[in-house]
């Protein structure tokens, strides 16, 4: 599957892979201050997100192998690869089936155990937003609010509605809501056991239960050259809530 993306700058490859909902312009002001330090930074839609295609297909396998399509096509040698909650399973996957060809690994905020299903307001909250009658963000944010009482989940969300039809004043999610709703069980499964020597860097946040001493144990087991980094008062959205640490631990990790 031929993926949308953003480039930034000249110089080493790093790939960045975007969560769940998410979208590669979330990624922006990181890729250009990434980029600013010599890297020629790509910016990822995976598929069913942004500006990729849609598919009834999803699961980690697949998205990994999108994105060593995108690094052949882009004719990416040893490229540096980070990846934030989904994007971060992602790259665990990537390593797994196609060792050997990332030279770094940046994994931010997520293990590599299986979740329980967690997102039942948020699909309440989309699937309660009709396009049908809405046809403008503050509507549509109003809807969600019943679902949603996180100011700032809400914000991410509603980034991914568009104008679909401008001339019947149409809007619609950028994301394959269908897909992701139906195939969302895919996206909480473990990754299969592996052994690597990747040198990798595990990015947490402090106030986050994504990644718990038990996650970091398996980490430990898994990867021969690891370093953990944990940011101080941060959450699960470690690199928009603390970007200035979370740019500083990557960039101290990628450029040495």
């Amino acid at each position: 599957m031929k993926l949308a993306y953003r480039e930034f700058g000249e110089g080493q490859p790093l790939i960045i892979l975007h969560g769940l909902f998410g979208q590669s312009d979330n990624w922006n002001t990181l890729a250009k201050n990434f980029a600013e330090k010599g890297f020629k930074v790509f910016t990822v839609d995976q598929r069913n997100h942004g500006l990729s295609p849609h598919s009834n297909e999803w699961n980690y396998e697949l998205m990994a192998e999108d994105l060593l399509e995108f690094i052949n096509d882009h004719a990416l040698k040893q490229p540096k690869l980070l990846g934030h909650s989904m994007g971060g399973k992602t790259v665990l996957f990537f390593e797994k089936l196609f060792p050997g060809i990332a030279s770094q690994l940046i994994i931010a905020d997520i293990a590599a155990r299986a979740y329980e299903p967690h997102h039942d307001n948020v699909f309440a909250a989309l699937h309660a937003v009709d396009f049908d009658f809405v046809s403008n963000r503050k509507e549509a944010e109003a809807i969600m609010e019943q679902h949603i009482t996180d100011f700032g989940t809400r914000q991410f969300l509603l980034k991914n509605i568009y104008w679909k039809d401008t001339a019947n004043s149409r809007m619609d999610w950028r994301f394959n809501l269908n897909t992701i709703y139906e195939k969302y069980h895919e996206i909480g499964v473990a990754v299969p056991e592996f052994k690597s020597p990747t040198n990798t860097l595990i990015v947490r946040g402090e106030k986050s239960n994504y990644v718990n001493a038990q996650d970091l144990e398996d980490f430990n087991n898994r990867f021969s050259n690891l370093k953990i980094v944990t940011i101080e008062n941060a959450g699960h959205w470690v690199h928009a809530e603390k970007p200035k640490e979370f740019f500083e631990a990557v960039t101290g990790f990628i450029t040495v």
